[in-house]
């Protein structure tokens, strides 16, 4: 049975998530303020985390940097009643997997805990080594070795590596990546151009002219190996 901590002040709210997620058959432990929140999750192992971002005592953000300082796998959904995509992307490089608005669907919640938590599942069975030139993917890890050095991946790190390299020499479109990461497939937000970024100073020798990570103009990005 998955364990799933949930940090949300509002009770009504919380009441409808813990009966839903419960008829799951998940087991669901409950925080209401911030404090707690992080206290629990200190204390007990979780599968999940599903998180307000407005609380007493400590904010939702606070409390997702303390949780990627303690684990950088552990998947956190965060709830917020602010949609606007600055705090999206705010979450996002921060470490949340997915970001869903109030008011919400249930229906939808559910399938967004049952992916996060499949998923989940998955980088705990699976020890994946990707190796191309002078550099290794960890996915199990969530560690990369390039040109000698070693860096450590986020979530979201991952996820996107992940769907690059397996689709090798084919063109992943940049809306195929948004919705990856929680994002509608025709958002401006320049999250994706970012990380792109950050993955060519990580595994190609001269960032400049990259030959594994490469722009397809108004599509995507292609991995070559």
């Amino acid at each position: 049975m998955s364990r799933i901590l949930l940090i949300e002040d509002e009770q009504n709210i919380a009441k409808g998530i813990i009966l839903n997620l419960e008829l799951e058959g998940y087991e669901v432990v409950h925080a209401n303020r911030g404090d707690l929140g992080i206290k629990f999750y200190k204390d007990q192992e979780f599968d999940l985390v599903v998180l307000d971002l407005m609380l007493p005592v400590i904010s939702g953000e606070d409390i997702l940097v303390q949780i990627r300082e303690i684990n950088e796998k552990t998947p956190v959904l965060v709830l917020s009643a602010k949609d606007s995509s600055k705090s999206k992307v705010r979450c996002f490089n921060l470490g949340t997997d997915d970001y869903l608005s109030k008011p919400f669907n249930l229906d939808e919640f559910i399938l967004r805990v049952k992916r996060l938590l499949k998923r989940s599942s998955w980088t705990k069975k699976e020890v994946t080594i990707y190796k191309f030139g002078a550099n290794e993917i960890h996915f199990s890890d969530f560690k990369a070795l390039c040109q000698g050095e070693e860096y450590t991946l986020t979530e979201q790190e991952v996820k996107i590596l992940t769907l690059l390299t397996q689709n090798e020499g084919e063109v992943v479109t940049r809306g195929e990546l948004l919705e990856l990461l929680g994002y509608k497939k025709d958002s401006n937000t320049r999250t994706i151009d970012n990380f792109i970024v950050r993955f060519r100073k990580y595994f190609e020798e001269n960032p400049k002219e990259p030959k594994h990570i490469i722009s397809i103009r108004s599509v995507g990005y292609k991995f070559i190996k």
